[in-house]
């Protein structure tokens, strides 16, 4: 994430999420940062497997998922099962283009992302009840 002043408080409030990142650093940094915006972390994950168990246990409101995983693996499929699951999915990626094939995302962020950014993306999941 870019070095930005981070926003405290409930701007995200009781927003279910899941992070599936490989990359540890950029994965804890996010997740401090969403739980700083009051939503819950419900797991971070490095695997599109380690994933799918997670969402089964308890399905998150959206997932931030790396389109690049460890060992060459690509979240697409991943992505393909949570939008038929009627999960919101913001794709990040560190690559210039990747769009194709990533309709089902509801956005998609540069990394490093920025937290405006970001918080952009998920304040219209927000659940108004």
């Amino acid at each position: 994430m870019t070095p930005a002043k981070s926003l405290q408080g409930s701007e995200l409030n009781g927003l279910r999420v899941l992070i599936v990142e490989d990359s540890w650093s950029v994965g804890t940094g996010l997740k401090a940062l969403l739980e700083s915006w009051g939503a819950d972390v419900i797991g971070l994950t490095a695997t599109t497997a380690d994933a799918l168990r997670l969402v089964s246990k308890s399905p998150p409101d959206v997932a931030l998922v790396d389109i690049s995983l460890r060992h060459g693996e690509r979240s697409d499929e991943l992505i393909d099962e949570l939008h038929s699951q009627d999960i919101r999915v913001v794709v990040l990626s560190g690559y210039a283009d990747v769009t194709p094939g990533h309709k089902k995302a509801v956005a998609l962020l540069q990394k490093p992302v920025r937290e405006e950014l970001l918080l952009a993306s998920l304040r219209p999941m927000m659940r108004t009840e």
